[in-house]
């Protein structure tokens, strides 16, 4: 971040992606100028598409959406066919160690809960609840999956 009087550059880089923008296009021009000078670089446009969250510049703002993200995640486990849940968690559900239960594949609960923490970028609502399920990453049972599942099930909807 950069700031000038009242104006503002802001930079994020991630391996070799850069995007920037500035309340000023006097920084963003000299910010360009000067990334030019040391590195091999080419403008692609107005950011659309980064990381996977879709980025819609408005008048009053710039919106994220992950929908392409969550129709990905439904298909990478399998749960195209499932009914939609209308909540993160049904009200009667308390999570614990259910130390009865049966044990679930502990590598694919993990994919579950890892995939889910990416998508809390643009939904910080659904975080309190993958985090809960995040406690259970170590001899997860059926109960922890189900209550994972449900997450998913919501499809995320964007806010």
């Amino acid at each position: 971040m950069k700031k000038v009087n009242t104006d503002l550059l802001i930079v994020q880089i991630y391996v070799d992606d850069i995007i920037f923008g500035s309340t000023n296009e006097t920084l963003c021009n000299e910010f360009l100028c000067s990334m030019k000078k040391e590195f091999e670089m080419f403008m692609m446009g107005e950011l659309n598409l980064f990381l996977g969250l879709k980025v819609k510049q408005m008048k009053h703002g710039t919106f994220l959406s992950q929908t392409k993200y969550c129709i990905e995640l439904i298909k990478k486990f399998s749960m195209e066919k499932c009914k939609e849940a209308s909540t993160l968690m049904a009200t009667s559900t308390y999570l614990n160690l259910d130390e009865k239960g049966k044990l679930v594949d502990e590598s694919r609960y993990r994919g579950m809960i890892g995939s889910l923490l990416y998508l809390t970028t643009s939904r910080p609502d659904i975080m309190l609840i993958i985090c809960l399920c995040a406690r259970y990453q170590s001899n997860p049972k059926e109960y922890h999956l189900t209550a994972v599942k449900r997450i998913i099930k919501l499809r995320a909807q964007p806010m």
